[in-house]
């Protein structure tokens, strides 16, 4: 039988005890942990191991290689993305009535949860090599929690070292065991033939035991968000704190906080990391009732289409010691071709948050936000490049969570597709989506902040009618503007139909720009068409919310 959670840290618990009024012996960590996975003795233990220990045996790994910068470039195999459609929870009694069941939370019970984590550990224990990473999730050292990877390949163990808050050699010496541990598995398949099983993939977290388990996806972003999923359950659950799919900024004169949310492609990595401004994250954050922190210590940047130009702090980022995936490079000079996605688009690299000169480390402030950007990217070239939103409309848009989703981000898609995806996270969310907008819209009248909803997707046509990107430049300026004030000082207008307050000028962005009423090239009738499938599209999306909602927040929505 396999071993608990329980069981497997007890041995090198009491060894660490041991261990508390000397020096840390990081070998007799790793026979104490070995002993405790009932690991051969032949099997090498790599715990918490340097980065450059990692790249040796990395390199060793099928097709991976140093780019010319020295980044480690691996590949995921045939998953180059997250698979929702195979993420499970157990279902068992102590958060059984807390989950928000459904397409996004599917049920496994305990049963195929033990047939899973048993097949994964008894693959970890076949391997020459095991990686072990122990770290912590979450910079506030009120909130954090210990986070164990247990893994079989070293691109995997130098992701999460990178994506996770390194401890110091005393944290470290005295670590004990771990809050939540992931056992990645991932190069072995799922036993299609268990109950639940939909594929050879299964991603499975069980909350009562505090492990995940994965199967048949080398994909590294399922590691990191499953972090996250844990997060959304934990936080809300046991401290009363807000979760958000969200990175965060704060201002070097004035240390104004801002948080942007969005999803995956709408520019929160690339928005954030902004020279004039300190980055707090770029990805996950709680906010309580102290201030914002960050969920991780390192950044997982998109990188299609990256250029020195106009992304410098992250491109500059990818160097030794980051993680580059799925990346097409030059066979002779090593090379990266950004605009290149043959393999994916959904090219990325991991980096500790400390690459980023502008990194405030340690990555948390007793500041609260005053400004809240809601991110989404319109394909449909509909939705204005900036909005002041009133409290009732940062509600209905943030439970609708409205953008298109771009090509590679997960599994199967190829171009973007118009999705609603609640809080701006909906695949990471264990709770019903109204429990967390109910957070953000107390925490942001408490504290004062306002909302702008910022659109970085297309304009003057559709993605389909072959309209542009909002250029970068512009919706950089935008943001000047919002954190100088200048923006609230301007003359607005109605937006039609969706109710939006757009406005007339913003310093550095041409006035046509502003409304899409004005700045489509294909005459009145091809946008009012536009506008209307969308509008329709976000009202029968909030359907299933508004018996939940007050009218006020209903009344927010698109008017047809």
């Amino acid at each position: 039988m396999a071993p608990t959670a329980v069981d497997l840290n007890r041995e090198y618990a009491t060894s660490v005890e041991a261990e508390s009024n000397a020096p840390f012996n990081k070998a007799a960590r790793k026979s104490s942990i070995a002993a405790a996975l009932g690991l051969s003795p032949d099997t090498k233990i790599h715990y918490n191991s340097a980065v450059p220990i990692l790249y040796e045996d990395a390199l060793k790994e099928k097709g991976t290689t140093i780019s010319s910068t020295g980044a480690l470039i691996a590949f995921s195999g045939s998953k180059t993305g997250r698979s929702p459609k195979d993420k499970r929870i157990v279902a068992e009694e102590s958060s059984v009535h807390d989950v928000w069941w459904g397409p996004v939370n599917k049920k496994v019970d305990g049963q195929t949860w033990k047939i899973s984590r048993s097949r994964a550990i008894d693959y970890l224990r076949t391997r020459e090599k095991v990686y072990i990473i122990d770290a912590f999730a979450g910079w506030d050292p009120r909130y954090r929690f210990k986070v164990r990877i247990v893994c079989a390949r070293a691109y995997h163990a130098l992701f999460m070292k990178n994506m996770l808050i390194k401890p110091t050699e005393e944290e470290l010496k005295h670590f004990g065991e771990p809050d939540f541990t992931i056992w990645n598995a991932g190069q072995f398949p799922a036993n299609v033939f268990t109950k639940g099983m939909s594929s050879a993939t299964s991603v499975e977290l069980n909350f009562k035991a505090m492990e995940m388990v994965i199967l048949g996806t080398e994909y590294a972003g399922e590691m990191k968000k499953g972090v996250l999923t844990l997060m959304f359950y934990l936080m809300p659950i046991k401290h009363n704190i807000l979760t958000l799919h969200s990175s965060a900024n704060i201002g070097i004169q004035n240390g104004d906080v801002t948080m942007f949310f969005g999803l995956s492609g709408t520019g929160k990595t690339t928005l954030s990391a902004d020279p004039n401004r300190k980055l707090i994250g770029d990805d996950e954050h709680c906010w309580s009732d102290h201030g914002i922190f960050n969920i991780e210590g390192g950044c997982y940047a998109k990188c299609i289409d990256l250029s020195e130009t106009n992304e410098p702090e992250i491109f500059n980022a990818i160097r030794f010691g980051s993680v580059l995936e799925n990346v097409v490079y030059d066979p002779v000079t090593r090379v990266v071709d950004y605009t290149n996605p043959s393999l994916t688009a959904n090219t990325r690299c991991a980096y500790p948050i400390e690459y980023i000169p502008s990194a405030k480390i340690p990555c948390t402030v007793d500041t609260h936000p005053s400004n809240i950007i809601l991110l989404t990217c319109d394909a449909r070239g509909v939705l204005p490049p900036v909005s002041k939103l009133t409290r009732s409309q940062v509600m209905y848009h943030f439970i609708s969570g409205y953008t298109s989703k771009m090509s590679g981000t997960e599994v199967g898609v190829t171009e973007p597709e118009a999705t609603f995806s609640a809080c701006y996270g909906q695949p990471f969310l264990v709770l019903h989506p109204m429990r967390y907008a109910q957070q953000l819209a107390d925490k942001m009248a408490e504290h004062h902040a306002d909302a702008w909803l910022l659109n970085t997707g297309w304009t003057g046509k559709s993605f389909t009618k072959g309209g542009k990107r909002c250029p970068l430049k512009y919706t950089r300026a935008i943001l000047d503007a919002i954190h100088s004030g200048e923006l609230a000082k301007v003359e607005y207008e109605s937006y039609p139909t969706f109710g939006l307050q757009v406005p007339k000028s913003c310093p550095g962005v041409p006035s046509e720009i502003l409304n899409p009423s004005r700045n489509w090239a294909l005459g009145t009738k091809d946008f009012e068409n536009e506008v209307t499938n969308l509008a329709q599209l976000f009202v029968e999306n909030f359907e299933k919310y508004a018996s939940s909602c007050t009218d006020e927040v209903i009344a927010a929505g698109p008017a047809l």
